[in-house]
């Protein structure tokens, strides 16, 4: 995996958070988005972030897996997150 510079890191976390606010993002590629901007594998963001399994992070990340809320709590926690429901957004013609 590329190491992002600081700066490229800031501006990954910033455009991730203004996708979340947007409401673009489903839960399999903002666990992978956090996982990149945090600089970490599969196996040290389940570890370290959600106390999971490398398998279990990667079934999540393919939209495949069925985490637990508190998975998904400590996860978004980890980067000031909580969970919640967002209406789903429809393309603009």
């Amino acid at each position: 995996m590329k190491q992002l510079s600081p700066e490229e890191r800031r501006l990954a976390r910033r455009a991730l958070y203004d996708a979340l606010e947007a409401g673009e993002l489903e839960l399999p590629e903002t666990v992978r988005r956090l996982r990149e901007v945090a600089g970490m594998t599969q196996a040290e963001f389940g570890e370290r972030i959600a106390g999971v399994s490398r398998l279990t992070i990667s079934q999540i990340e393919r939209g495949e897996g069925n985490p637990t809320l508190d998975t998904l709590n400590r996860i978004g926690r980890a980067f000031g997150l909580t969970l919640g429901f967002v209406p789903k957004r429809t393309p603009r013609a």
